[in-house]
């Protein structure tokens, strides 16, 4: 018999999250903005915090629309600080500011699904991994992909939450091979 990773414990949010959502390759530019705000959201939090106050943040967040939160300033910040349903961190809150303005640029050059995926090849890298300790926090390559991706601006993208992202958004098949996902998400 199979079994699901690890770190999706038993709470049904976080099973449904796990089944299924993560790992499942996103390539919808505005999608993957989101799930990057959110994974910095989650710096020094437990994801499941972050799934709990997930429809919170898209309500106050104008549903994580990049081109209306980048004309956002101080108001909308003091606004957010006092909402209880999301995490107030001026710092993570400034940030997706900025990070929407970025995205801006880098959708206009290119397109920001196009500067993720083109890390990749364009196809999800399917890791092999049997047990947890064996996934790493982050790789070479999520230390270039943050590093790239503050040089055009974004904020809160440090290597491990960038794996983290990458592994949410299906960049890399991060389920343990004896996970019944696995396969389901190689053959997407």
């Amino acid at each position: 018999m199979t079994e699901r990773c690890g770190w999706a414990g038993s709470q049904e949010i976080y099973i449904r999250y796990h089944d299924e959502e993560w790992g499942v390759p996103e390539w919808d530019s505005r999608a993957l903005w989101e799930k990057l705000v959110l994974d910095g959201f989650q710096a020094g939090l437990s994801w499941i915090t972050i799934l709990k106050k997930r429809d919170n943040f898209r309500s106050a967040f104008a549903g994580f629309d990049p081109d209306v939160i980048a004309g956002w300033g101080p108001g909308e910040v003091e606004r957010l600080l006092r909402d209880p349903g999301i995490i107030r961190h001026r710092g993570k809150i400034e940030a997706t500011i900025t990070n929407a303005r970025a995205w801006q640029r880098i959708e206009r050059d290119q397109g920001f699904d196009r500067f993720l995926w083109d890390y990749m090849g364009g196809a999800p890298l399917q890791n092999h991994w049997r047990k947890m300790d064996e996934v790493p926090a982050q790789t070479a390559l999520s230390q270039q992909i943050s590093k790239d991706l503050k040089k055009q601006g974004f904020k809160f993208c440090g290597p491990t939450i960038v794996y983290a992202f990458m592994q949410a958004v299906g960049m890399v098949n991060d389920h343990l091979v004896g996970c019944p996902c696995h396969a389901r998400v190689a053959q997407l």
